[in-house]
C-alpha cells in the first residue's frame, strides 16, 4: 500500500494506529476509523497536490493549442493572399497591347497581324468619343 501515490507517509500511519479506537466505539471499529481517516486524508492531498499538477498541465495543454490555432491562422492567411485577385498579375489590357503594339510598329518597321490590328481596335472602341 505504501506504494500508491497517495499512501500517507509512515509518521500519520502510525499517529493513526495510536489515535484508533481499540474497541468498538460508537458502532465505528478500529479499521473502519483507519479507513475513513486514510480516505479523507487522501481526498485532501488529492486537492492540495494533484491540483497544482493538473493546472500545470492544463497551462501546456492551452499553450500547446494556442502555439497550433497561432500557426494555423498564419498559414491561412499566406492562402488567402494567394487567393487573392489584386495580389496576381493581371493581363495587359487592351490600350495596353495597343499601345506596346504601336511602338514596336513604329520602331521596327515590320507589319502588324490581323490579331494585332485587332487590339488596337477593340482599344480604340473603347476610348470615350471626346
Amino acid at each position: 500500500m505504501t506504494d500508491h501515490p497517495i499512501a500517507p507517509p509512515p509518521e500519520l500511519r502510525k499517529q493513526w494506529r495510536e489515535q484508533a479506537p481499540r474497541y468498538r466505539d460508537g458502532g465505528v471499529g478500529r479499521e473502519e476509523w483507519l479507513i475513513d481517516r486514510a480516505s479523507q486524508w487522501g481526498y485532501e492531498q488529492r486537492g492540495e497536490v494533484n491540483e497544482a499538477q493538473l493546472q500545470k498541465a492544463r497551462d501546456e495543454e492551452l499553450e500547446a493549442t494556442l502555439a497550433e490555432v497561432s500557426f494555423l491562422i498564419s498559414r491561412a492567411q499566406l492562402l488567402l493572399r494567394r487567393l487573392d485577385p489584386d495580389s496576381r498579375p493581371k493581363p495587359p489590357s487592351d490600350k495596353e497591347q495597343a499601345c506596346k503594339l504601336l511602338e514596336c510598329y513604329g520602331t521596327s518597321g515590320v507589319k502588324l497581324t490581323a490579331d494585332q490590328c485587332n487590339t488596337i481596335l477593340r482599344a480604340l472602341e473603347a476610348l470615350p468619343n471626346d
